[in-house]
């Protein structure tokens, strides 16, 4: 998934605790092969190779991964899509490469969540034009944090800490106080905008200091508005706390792309779900249920 996984956890024993970390890794690794974009072999290459010729048929757990992207993206009037992909793979973060106006206007089309078609009696997946691709990336991180969390309750772990790059969740508490989520500072490395304690929740951020370069005093970013096929610049970071990882993923790439005034909008509509958001200015915003 292109990113860290680390686990803390309070166990009875070392034997116990090595088990369930090593369980947690297990699952990581398995969901890496069969969601990355990066291996050939992998599901989600396998979709994007073939779904555009006929249905692809899947596994039942990407099927219902794409199905709750579709919802997703449903909810979110479109600023959450993982066709996305179809102009994202134009760009290079590494070389520092954008696409021209001509070939992003090209792929613009391409981008909408309703060329997927979802088969629930063959669990299979097509897509409506040639071209479409998907990315799991503002997804898979946070479904891996939510299947490491049910490993963990199956083997009788009560307190622990797991997080997949800027996506965690936190289990029970750290000793006797909650556990303590960093939210850093977009532009200062190493420093930090807000702590939050934290029990029982998943938290995820999506920054625009991830993957990113410059062009003519334009941040380039990876968080892509599904609209235009280019990076938000209203906002610098978005923080999203609610129950279950999938949800925290989705809506921080959400808000990230709808900005300050329509994400909070959309958070506060949604009971159990808070955000932190630092905007273009390096200004802090908070919705309702942080500041009660």
């Amino acid at each position: 998934m292109g990113t860290e996984v680390s686990v803390e956890l309070q166990a009875g024993d070392r034997v116990g605790a090595e088990a369930a970390i090593a369980a947690v890794m297990a699952e990581m690794h398995r969901i890496d092969a069969t969601m990355s974009p990066h291996k050939a072999d992998s599901e989600l290459s396998l979709v994007n190779a073939g779904a555009a010729q006929g249905p692809v048929r899947v596994s039942p757990g990407m099927f219902g991964l794409l199905s709750r992207a579709v919802a997703f993206s449903r909810l979110s009037g479109g600023a959450f899509d993982i066709t996305f992909a179809s102009a994202g793979n134009l760009y290079d973060y590494r070389a520092g490469i954008a696409p021209d106006p001509s070939a992003l206007a090209d792929a613009l089309p391409l981008i909408d969540w309703r060329h997927l078609q979802l088969d629930a009696a063959t669990h299979s997946v097509r897509f409506a034009r040639p071209g479409v691709r998907i990315d799991l990336g503002g997804f898979a991180k946070g479904h891996a944090v939510d299947n490491a969390v049910a490993i963990l309750r199956r083997l009788g772990i009560a307190n622990a800490m797991v997080a997949a790059g800027g996506d965690s969740h936190v289990m029970g508490a750290r000793g006797s106080r909650p556990w303590t989520v960093a939210v850093r500072d977009p532009r200062r490395a190493g420093a930090v905008v807000a702590v939050l304690p934290l029990e029982d929740v998943s938290i995820s951020t999506s920054g625009d200091y991830e993957r990113f370069f410059e062009r003519d005093g334009v941040r380039c970013h990876h968080l892509l508005d599904p609209r235009t096929g280019r990076s938000p610049a209203g906002v610098r970071s978005v923080t999203i706390i609610a129950d279950d990882g999938l949800t925290t993923e989705a809506f921080s790439k959400t808000v990230f792309v709808l900005g300050v005034e329509e994400g909070l909008r959309f958070v506060e509509a949604h009971p159990g779900v808070d955000a932190v958001i630092v905007d273009a200015q390096g200004a802090l915003h908070y919705s309702a249920g942080l500041l009660g």
